[in-house]
């Protein structure tokens, strides 16, 4: 579990964390001891002078009671691009249980099917 997440922006990540600490009403102190973390290792977080590994952002997330995504990526960032897609998601929304689940299993299927054909023309290659 010791994946250190390079994929992070050290100064985007310490400014989210620092957001979200707060409007918890939290110190670092009090995230340290929420999280069993060294008060030093928020701080290097926040500072950004250290970047998280794997675990620590679960711990985190767990404690603020916050998804990963949350304090890993923008906001809209891993929200559809086109608003197409964006309004087509909203209306699924709106359906019925089992309608949303069979679009879910469609979906699901198409991008298995991508998948699979990205992995077999690579293998050709």
């Amino acid at each position: 579990m010791n994946i250190i997440i390079n994929w992070l922006s050290p100064m985007s990540f310490s400014k989210r964390l620092i957001q979200v600490r707060k409007k918890r009403g939290l110190t670092q102190n009090a995230l340290a001891e929420l999280t069993g973390l060294n008060v030093s290792q928020i701080y290097r977080w926040e500072s950004g002078t250290s970047r998280p590994i794997l675990e620590g952002v679960i711990k985190l997330a767990k404690a603020l009671h916050v998804s990963i995504d949350e304090l890993v990526f923008e906001e809209d960032e891993r929200a559809p691009k086109g608003n197409k897609l964006k309004l087509m998601f909203e209306a699924v929304e709106q359906l019925k249980k089992k309608d949303q689940e069979t679009i879910q299993e469609l979906l699901q299927g198409m991008i298995s099917r991508y998948e699979s054909n990205r992995f077999s023309d690579a293998e050709i290659q």
